[in-house]
């Protein structure tokens, strides 16, 4: 049985209903609610959490997918403090132990205290930009990708813990060109791509 923990990072504030983001990570419960073998756990930032169950869930997953919007170039503020809050009740938990480093030699090493070696970790992104803005000469993300540049600390972070990246998923002009019924097949073939067809 492989352990699914989906976390809603879509966030209601501001003119956000934070929609496009509850509809993925429905469909994404309901991929793997169809298929054999799989037990999934879920939570969204909206609702009350309480730190201590959600450390328990990324222990016990084999696999963490995460779903935000991007606003003013990183993750909501809930997101954000979800992720504070959660990470630091992890410590010594099952999340991360330390940085890493030694007192002997404290220059090297840093970021390998994680905990959650052998976890893969999914993200999927939302964003009013085009794609053509990542990838366009002269463009404003001056050609780099969404994992490259805005959203490199997100999987440091991810790399801290110890978890992996599987390939992410990117969804563009939400805002003003929003296809869902197309997203949607994209992001479901790109679920079997990952987790079935592997």
């Amino acid at each position: 049985m492989k352990k699914i923990f989906v976390i809603n990072g879509g966030q209601v504030f501001g003119h956000s209903g934070g929609r496009f983001n509850k509809t993925i990570a429905e469909a994404t419960q309901a991929f793997f609610g169809n298929k054999e073998g799989f037990e999934v756990r879920y939570t969204d930032i909206n609702s009350d959490y309480l730190p201590e169950k959600e450390v328990e869930n990324f222990v016990w997953a084999d696999a963490v997918i995460y779903h935000t919007p991007v606003w003013w170039f990183g993750l909501p503020h809930g997101f954000k403090k979800y992720l504070d809050v959660v990470f630091t009740a992890g410590q010594g938990k099952g999340i991360y132990r330390s940085d890493g480093r030694k007192a002997e030699n404290p220059a090297i090493n840093y970021g390998t205290g994680g905990m959650l070696h052998g976890r893969k970790y999914l993200l999927t992104t939302s964003w009013n930009a085009p794609a053509t803005a990542f990838t366009l000469p002269g463009e404003f993300f001056q050609e780099k990708s969404v994992d490259e540049g805005v959203l490199f600390g997100f999987h440091r972070m991810n790399a801290f813990t110890g978890m992996t990246p599987l390939e992410s998923l990117h969804f563009h002009d939400v805002e003003k060109n929003a296809d869902i019924k197309s997203d949607l097949n994209r992001y479901n073939h790109h679920l079997e791509k990952v987790f079935i067809n592997c």
